[in-house]
Parts: C-alpha cells; sequence; structure tokens
C-alpha cells in the first residue's frame, strides 16, 4: 500500500505512538495516508481506538515480527 508519510514509533511506550501519529497526522492533508510501525502491544487496539475516535480511518493492519504496521487514512 503506498503511504503519504511512514512514521517510526518503534520503541515507543503507550501512548506515545497514539500522541506521535497525531502529531503526524495533523501536517497531512485529508486523503493522505500515514504508515506508523510501533513494537508497543497496546497499539494494536490504542492505533484504532484513536483513529476512529479522531474520524480517522484504518485502511490496513499488518504485522511483521514484532512490528504493528497500520496504514492510517486521515479523514
Amino acid at each position: 500500500m503506498e503511504s503519504t508519510k511512514v512514521f517510526d514509533a518503534k520503541g515507543l511506550a503507550c501512548p506515545m505512538p497514539v500522541v506521535k501519529a497525531k502529531k503526524e497526522m495533523d501536517k497531512l492533508e485529508s486523503g493522505d495516508i500515514l504508515e506508523l510501525h510501533a513494537t508497543d502491544k497496546g497499539a494494536k487496539s490504542d492505533i484504532p481506538a484513536w483513529a476512529k475516535s479522531s474520524g480517522n480511518e484504518i485502511v490496513k493492519q499488518d504485522q511483521e515480527a514484532d512490528v504493528l504496521k497500520f496504514w492510517i487514512k486521515k479523514a
């Protein structure tokens, strides 16, 4: 999947992946896609919950080894 920006949040503990994702999303235009990489297990539920509450959309979610990957489309 093609993304507008890739953000590496690996090694950050909750709630930092969500906080950083919000800051990155604020820089993007509507329809842009942020690809977020995180290693915090809590991100598996936190990122989709935040995306839903903020009106953004998770268009894809994947996991490679211990890295969670999210493609988030800005509303």
